[in-house]
């Protein structure tokens, strides 16, 4: 798959996380200071949306259990989760958010 828009930076604010559907696969994206980044929507631990987590800086807690995985790299930070979320290759180009699932983030 190549990278496809799945919104623009109008839509997703400093700050935001969003829950999108890209190619049939649940991903969420998060703006934070380092850029646009996306992962996985689904908790490694409690099977749940993580776009329903709190987002703290490039750490994304879910909202079931509180594991805590890296924006960047979609490793959990501790307990309960042991197992780390899938992660994307994101580009930004003018307004657009493009988000590409066979590339991921490095």
């Amino acid at each position: 798959m190549t990278a496809v828009r799945v919104t623009s930076l109008a839509e997703l604010p400093l700050g935001s996380v969003r829950a999108f559907v890209v190619g049939g696969s649940p991903v969420v994206l998060a703006h934070v200071e380092e850029g646009v980044l996306a992962l996985q929507d689904r908790c490694s631990h409690g099977a749940v949306k993580l776009s329903e987590g709190e987002l703290d800086g490039c750490t994304l807690e879910c909202w079931l259990h509180g594991s805590r995985f890296d924006l960047r790299t979609g490793k959990p930070s501790g307990p309960p989760a042991v197992q780390a979320v899938a992660t994307y290759a994101v580009r930004v180009e003018g307004d657009d958010v493009l988000v590409d699932l066979a590339t991921p983030a490095s």
